[in-house]
């Protein structure tokens, strides 16, 4: 595959050594990054708030990220950016972590809902202070392809189309968008009718005032309401791949609709509540992922992957850990694209556990570490020495791999599983 920009009719604006094309939070986490690798990074976002679903789904939640059994698990950015959450707005830390890792086991998981715009400044100023160059309204449309390789990105902004050149992208849309463009292969996904935003009542303002809690004046306020996993699906409503401007307003329009006509069940109240915020982006949570060299599956739980990148818990059920391999956040056959968070190749319930915020956010920085090797090893993002990689992303405060006394006797672990639902 070649183009016009690629064989140099129009020069580039500006040469990267990484373009990160999306700024949600493992885009935000693979910039900051290579930035403070010394790597000149652009990050290029659609929108006009940093975040992603984090902060623009209104989807602001760190799961849990421990064991269930008192023991952390993912750290790194994933850590900093939790506890940054609590500084300047709500939290809901649970007062046995509210000093880190208990000194005694607890049931108790670490976890975190906080102010979404609260930390999507928060974002910007970590982007700024890394030193990476951050587009918004700006989106990435093409990768400009040389056979298999990305010489840099296509991108269109207020003032039209422009060419920025690169040594390495990551693609973290969230929709594997320049991946699939630039012949990757990926795998489409589905979702659910479920679409969330917030309530304001006054009866919620007094309990807020009662409690002296500003969150509890938020009620939740649903569109369609199907959990994670799809149980209730109406029959007749489809499920939505999300790769398709048709899907998206279709998903879109069904689900306001079922919001206005709640409201206006509830007129007589009208003095009493407003809708305060609304889903910014489609809260859809997998949409397309690539087919990675390797794919994590629930058939991995608490298994040590030969090429493990870093470790991720379970944040439904308690012990199930995992290590996510190299593979499946890149490709050997296309040396330099990699992805992470909800495009990485996981299938199944193991493709849920990769697209939450602190997953994300750690594959992120595993992304942008094998990236800067590459760069500076001048091979592909596949073919780095994972000795090297996995030193500089402990060197990142990230799990490589779990401790085997993590792993429980009582164990269980499923030999086959398909769909969006626990085991």
């Amino acid at each position: 595959m070649k183009n016009a920009f690629a064989s140099g009719e129009r020069a580039p604006l500006k040469t990267y050594n990484l373009i990160v094309c999306g700024g949600g939070v493992a885009g935000c986490a693979a910039a900051v990054t290579a930035a403070k690798r010394g790597m000149s990074v652009l990050l290029l976002e659609k929108s006009n708030i940093l975040g992603g679903l984090a902060t623009l789904g209104q989807v602001n939640y760190f799961v849990p990220m421990c064991n269930g059994r008192g023991k952390q698990i993912l750290f790194g950015l994933a850590e900093k950016w939790l506890r940054d959450s609590a500084k300047y707005g709500y939290d809901t830390i649970p007062d046995e972590w509210k000093n880190g890792e208990p000194a005694a086991g607890t049931e108790t998981r670490y976890h975190q809902r906080y102010s979404p715009y609260i930390f999507a400044l928060q974002l910007t100023e970590e982007i700024l202070s890394a030193g990476v160059d951050l587009l918004y309204d700006c989106m990435a449309c093409e990768p400009v392809m040389e056979g298999n390789l990305c010489r840099g990105v296509m991108a269109y902004g207020k003032e039209g189309a422009c060419y920025y050149a690169c040594d390495m992208l990551i693609d973290v849309t969230g929709d594997c968008d320049l991946l699939r463009r630039g012949g990757v292969p990926c795998v489409p996904g589905e979702n659910y009718f479920s679409y969330f935003g917030k309530l304001i009542t006054l009866d919620r303002c007094r309990e807020a005032v009662e409690k002296g809690d500003i969150r509890r004046i938020y009620g939740e306020f649903s569109g369609g309401n199907i959990n994670l996993f799809g149980h209730h699906q109406p029959q007749d409503v489809p499920r939505w791949s999300g790769l398709s401007s048709r899907e998206v307003t279709d998903y879109l329009v069904r689900n306001q609709m079922l919001m206005l006509e709640k409201l206006k069940a509830t007129a007589d109240e009208r003095k009493s509540r407003d809708l305060a915020m609304l889903p910014l982006m489609p809260q859809f949570r997998t949409t397309c992922r690539i087919r990675g060299d390797e794919t994590l599956s629930v058939r991995d739980v608490y298994r040590h992957a030969e090429n493990a990148v870093c470790a991720v818990n379970d944040f439904e059920h308690r012990d199930g850990l995992y290590e996510v391999p190299l593979g499946a956040l890149c490709r050997r056959d296309h040396p330099n694209m990699l992805t992470a968070g909800r495009s990485a190749s996981g299938e199944g319930y193991a493709w849920d556990i990769l697209r939450v915020i602190p997953p994300a956010i750690i594959t992120g920085q595993c992304a942008a570490e094998a990236a800067c090797l590459a760069i500076e090893s001048k091979c592909g993002a596949a073919e780095v020495d994972l000795s090297v990689l996995r030193s500089r992303i402990e060197q990142d405060n990230i799990m490589v791999r779990f401790p085997d006394e993590y792993i429980p006797k009582d164990r269980v672990v499923p030999s086959e599983h398909e769909g969006n639902e626990p085991f």
